[in-house]
């Protein structure tokens, strides 16, 4: 079936077409333009997240402090096997109208969440996966973070200057994802995803193809989040609010991607509409880390290309 996002939550387009056929007197059919969706219709929530942590000698993090701004709090709380923690959501008035996007705020705190555990590993010395193993009880996240890697090929990969690798990993929904990237990034250039490989768990899998379908698809609908879709405004006004000028996924944007599917025969199905998108942009990110050293930290990535020094 069709489906929007969590655009038809607020139903604006029908509270207009209400008020038309009231005056009216009759009914009324309202199709709003492409333009007008994107100056009427609602935003994405913005928001900003302060993470800091602990790591004590040897590897393990010993502390972990969260505090999401305003985007939401799905999947806020982290599923590392961490002694001292604090998660807190702060809600914020917006000057925009704001609304659900595909994982709510999943993707945002999974984002600055795996970007910060690469970030922790490289100040380490210790490589990405291993420290994500080493700080991991949750044996299902455990599952995705090896089957991915062993398909992408991870204890072999390395990173040379100009392209890299990258892995995140994340849980929303009962539902379990981990995403190998490899990444072509040149400072001065826009990057290119050359490869991804999936895991995924949901419990027992009902229909295979189905599951590859909603996997794939949203890695594509990620693909644009995570480096070039935005809102672009200049004095209160929407300058991109056609698709020729809103910049979208193309086919020669597409990567080469490969899917796990892990089948737990022994748990309840659980969906698989939102969860499989959460880990792409944080390991794009950080294979554009391992490519060029710079540690980006909000989303899209590089809608302009990367910086050239």
């Amino acid at each position: 079936m069709g489906s929007a996002y969590g655009g038809k939550h607020t139903g604006e387009a029908a509270l207009e077409a209400a008020r038309l056929a009231r005056a009216a007197g009759k009914p009324v059919k309202l199709v709003w333009s492409r333009e007008e969706e994107f100056t009427w219709a609602y935003f994405r929530p913005a928001g900003v997240i302060e993470i800091s942590a602990g790591v004590a000698r040897g590897g393990s993090v010993t502390a972990w402090e969260c505090h999401n701004y305003n985007s939401g709090a799905s999947a806020l709380s982290t599923p590392y096997d961490i002694p001292n923690t604090k998660h807190e959501f702060h809600a914020a008035l917006s000057p925009l109208r704001q609304g659900s996007y595909r994982a709510l705020a999943a993707t945002a705190n999974i984002f600055a969440r795996e970007c910060h555990m690469t970030d922790l590993a490289l100040a380490c010395g210790q490589d990405p996966l291993e420290f994500r193993l080493r700080n991991l009880k949750d044996q299902r996240l455990q599952a995705v973070l090896q089957a991915a890697a062993q398909r992408f090929g991870w204890a072999k990969a390395k990173s040379r200057p100009g392209q890299g690798i990258g892995i995140a990993c994340g849980t929303e929904k009962g539902s379990y994802v981990a995403a190998c990237a490899e990444v072509l990034a040149e400072r001065g250039k826009a990057p290119r995803v050359l490869r991804v490989v999936t895991a995924f768990e949901c419990g027992a899998i009902l229909n295979p193809d189905h599951l590859k379908n909603q996997i794939e698809g949203a890695l594509m609908m990620s693909l644009g989040g995570a480096l070039f879709e935005r809102i672009e405004f200049d004095k209160g006004k929407i300058l991109n609010g056609s698709l020729s000028a809103y910049r979208v996924p193309r086919f020669k944007d597409m990567p080469v991607m490969e899917t796990v599917l892990v089948d737990r025969k022994d748990l309840t199905s659980a969906g698989a509409g939102e969860t499989p998108m959460v880990a792409l942009a944080p390991a794009v990110r950080n294979a554009i880390l391992s490519a060029t050293g710079i540690q980006l930290r909000s989303l899209p990535l590089a809608p302009n290309g990367l910086a050239s020094s």
